[in-house]
């Protein structure tokens, strides 16, 4: 399991992690996501919804991994999108993404 899965995990262990389409969405427009992470495998329309929502609102979105995968790393069922809400787990899960944000 990769680095950024395990402080996905870490961060959902500490309550910093939403996920969710409706709850990612409400994090993103609240103000209250530092980082979103939409699955590479997401369908065309969430993935530009995020896009859209995530350029507005100037929080950085990755296109990572699969849903199984991001549902598996916090503990849930398949997640097409998660946000991370507090700053030091965001810049760490970004340092580990090691890729430059699509936004």
């Amino acid at each position: 399991m990769d680095k950024v899965y395990s402080m996905l995990g870490l961060a959902t262990k500490a309550g910093k992690v939403v996920s969710g389409e409706f709850a990612t969405d409400k994090s993103v427009k609240s103000a209250t996501a530092w980082l979103v992470i939409v699955s590479e495998d997401a369908s065309d329309n969430t993935k530009k919804m995020f896009y859209n929502m995530c350029k507005f609102y100037e929080v950085p979105l990755y296109f990572y991994g699969t849903k199984d995968e991001l549902g598996h790393a916090i503990g849930k069922a398949m997640r097409s999108s998660l946000a991370i809400t507090d700053e030091n787990f965001a810049k760490s899960v970004t340092k580990h993404l090691g890729k430059e944000a699509e936004l």
